[in-house]
């Protein structure tokens, strides 16, 4: 009797865990998230009370939170955010379709080589003048 073990078939996925079952990404974001929302907590305690000092703690920590756990199609939250500022701010809002004109561009061409030619034609005629 074999015992089996499922594997999955895509591996980029799957992250290293640290300590506690959290990524190094995770540990430095809620330690952060704590070192600025716990003293922001105990200093505002006595002038907003206990519930407004906490939401305002809770305030404080959830930009935290959101760049610790948010994932998008394997991007973090900051690289998404970089890429929506870019694609709002940096390039062009209307991109005009523009094609090459191949057909007038020959014609184009054939105008100078006529032009050309009657150039030289007309230069051959009045040396044959003189």
């Amino acid at each position: 009797m074999a015992i089996s073990v499922a594997v999955p078939k895509d591996l980029s996925g799957i992250k290293t865990k640290v300590a506690l079952n959290l990524t190094k990404r995770q540990i430095i974001c809620f330690s952060g998230a704590a070192l600025t929302g716990v003293p922001v907590y105990f200093l505002t305690k006595n002038v907003l009370g206990t519930s407004g000092s906490a939401l305002l703690m809770v305030a404080i920590m959830l930009p935290f939170f959101f760049f610790a756990m948010y994932e998008r199609d394997g991007f973090p939250a900051e690289k998404v955010l970089k890429f929506m500022m870019r694609q709002k701010f940096l390039t062009p809002g209307i991109r005009p379709y523009k094609s090459e004109n191949l057909y007038a561009k020959l014609e184009e061409q054939e105008r100078i080589r006529r032009e050309v030619k009657y150039l030289e034609e007309k230069a051959r005629g009045s040396k044959k003048a003189e």
